[in-house]
């Protein structure tokens, strides 16, 4: 477990001279690479403890982006969370436009309405769709990933609108 710990603390430590906002190891990781770190067998309030040494040690911090791009193209708006309903139904819906992944800056437009940003510097890139179907699931910590149809990765992504 230490080892585990040490390794987290130096891939945190290389992201740390790059960043200006705390985003927490939930946030950072996918499920696998958590699960594969042996944190799905820290308590809620063990990962909260880890969270905040982290935190207060400066070593996970990840700038939101200054500018976001969306399935047509760029956008010079920055991304800001929505007011949080509660609701943690899961949502489908088809993307407006065309779709080829994400770049670590992405927002995705919705046919209902709802305009959910990527939150992370994932990059993922496919071959061109048109208004995809996709799915937003929610999941630990109040983390939700989209995905699309017919695509085998997934992003995660925080509502803006």
């Amino acid at each position: 477990m230490i080892k585990v710990f040490m390794t987290l603390l130096l891939m945190a430590a290389s992201v740390s001279a790059l960043a200006d906002g705390f985003s927490s190891l939930e946030e950072q990781m996918t499920g696998k690479e958590f699960n594969a770190a042996g944190l799905e067998k820290l308590s809620p309030q063990e990962l909260n403890e880890l969270n905040s040494w982290i935190r207060k040690h400066s070593l996970a911090t990840l700038a939101t982006p200054a500018t976001v791009s969306t399935a047509a193209g760029k956008s010079n708006d920055t991304a800001k969370p929505a007011k949080d309903d509660g609701d943690r139904s899961t949502i489908t819906s088809k993307l407006q436009g065309k779709f080829s992944g994400w770049d670590g800056q992405t927002v995705f437009k919705l046919e209902n309405g709802m305009i959910w940003a990527q939150k992370g510097k994932k990059k993922f890139y496919t071959e061109e769709i048109e208004n995809p179907v996709v799915i937003i699931e929610p999941g630990m910590f109040g983390v939700w990933r989209l995905r699309v149809e017919g695509v085998d990765e997934d992003v995660r992504v925080v509502r803006i609108q």
